[in-house]
């Protein structure tokens, strides 16, 4: 470089050297970065520094700033490794700052850069600064026909970003319970998702705003955003997304008291899920329509819909979701045997109780709901002599 009279490409390269010592040095013996090699020790990252770097200074003195950009570009998207991760970004601001100077492309490489720059600070956390970012990407592009290679258009990219950066967002002011910023936040967002064209982003959007009326307790229009995102959901057969918005529906029908109606609900979800043949709503559906019936005390009605749950899950060769469902099962099941076994605990004077819960004590088998009948049946059993205070509970 030097030899070549390229002074501030060596300065650079210097600079990062030194740069990176500095990291290994503050990180200490004992850290992955004081084992690696030292950018000294690594030709072919030296060799692609030399490259660009000097095409950099060259375009420069030229005055041909989109080739600097071109090359500070080349170099972030060289250092791809997350041990590199550090240059990776450093080239990316320095493509940024080139970006600016360049004037006969329209703002295409300007556009570049702010998604580079808005990506960065989202992965470092900076969620307000990438959306300035994505929002300056996106004011870029507006009516533009620029492409990604993968054929998407830079608009329709810019959306997505900020789709996504505005939920971020309205997550954090939810757990701020600053119920009505949020609402603002994702009406962008839905408004983002609507225009990016992508129709489950669209569903998406729609269902995180009705989150968000549903918490601020403006249920009714939770309830009509819901049916925007039930139905982009059922139009692309998309289990997860139709199992979490009938979820929601359910749980606002019941905040309001009206757990018919989350019932009905239901069971048409689960009527679509049938039509359709997917498993996997059908399994979600009885699993929700279970836990209703469970939390409202009707527990062979939850039992039978658990088991449901639990037979449509075997055949999607799921062992976890098997094991959940059998759990659910194992659930109501519990709860229904309580009600005969809480009868005969309260009627525990009766002798003929008693009997009957010494005898379920020694086989454990499904208690009958009659202490009468329970009692006849267990005359004659043989009882043991002595039986502790503890041994009349359920474990």
């Amino acid at each position: 470089m030097l030899r070549q009279g390229y002074h501030k490409s060596f300065s650079e390269l210097l600079t990062l050297i030194q740069k990176w010592n500095a990291f290994r040095e503050a990180a200490g013996p004992g850290s992955a970065i004081w084992h690696e090699k030292s950018l000294e020790e690594q030709p072919d990252k030296l060799d692609q520094l030399y490259h660009f770097l000097t095409g950099a200074e060259a375009a420069q003195r030229a005055g041909h700033y989109e080739k600097v950009y071109d090359n500070q570009l080349s170099l972030a998207c060289f250092f791809n490794d997350p041990e590199d991760k550090w240059l990776r970004d450093y080239f990316y601001e320095k493509s940024y700052n080139s970006a600016q100077l360049v004037e006969i492309d329209g703002g295409k490489r300007k556009a570049q850069a702010c998604v580079n720059m808005g990506l960065i600070q989202e992965e470092q956390g900076y969620i307000m600064k990438a959306a300035e970012y994505f929002e300056a990407f996106y004011q870029l592009t507006e009516g533009s026909a620029w492409k990604d290679v993968a054929g998407h258009t830079y608009t329709s990219l810019a959306c997505q970003h900020l789709w996504r950066i505005y939920t971020l967002l309205a997550d954090k002011m939810l757990e701020n319970e600053e119920h009505q910023e949020a609402i603002k936040m994702l009406i962008k967002a839905l408004r983002m998702a609507k225009e990016g064209g992508d129709t489950k982003m669209h569903g998406e959007a729609a269902y995180c705003l009705s989150l968000a009326y549903h918490f601020s307790g403006e249920h009714d229009t939770a309830l009509s955003v819901l049916i925007t995102s039930l139905e982009i959901f059922t139009f692309l057969c998309d289990s997860a997304g139709l199992g979490r918005a009938y979820a929601a529906v359910a749980k606002i029908l019941a905040s309001q008291g009206k757990s018919n109606e989350a019932v009905e609900c239901l069971g048409e979800f689960m009527k679509d899920a049938e039509r359709a043949n997917l498993t996997q709503s059908l399994v979600d559906a009885n699993i929700l329509l279970g836990k209703v019936h469970n939390e409202r005390g009707n527990y062979s009605k939850a039992l039978e819909h658990f088991s449901q749950a639990s037979e449509a899950a075997k055949s999607l060769d799921n062992l976890p979701l098997v094991a959940e469902t059998a759990s659910y099962c194992g659930i109501a099941k519990a709860h229904q045997l309580m009600v005969p076994f809480n009868s005969h605990v309260a009627a525990a004077a009766d002798p003929l109780s008693l009997r009957c819960l010494l005898a379920w004590k020694q086989n454990r088998s499904d208690m009958c709901t009659d202490p009468l009948t329970a009692g006849h049946t267990n005359r004659d059993a043989e009882l043991p002599d002595c039986v502790c205070a503890s041994q009349l509970g359920v474990c």
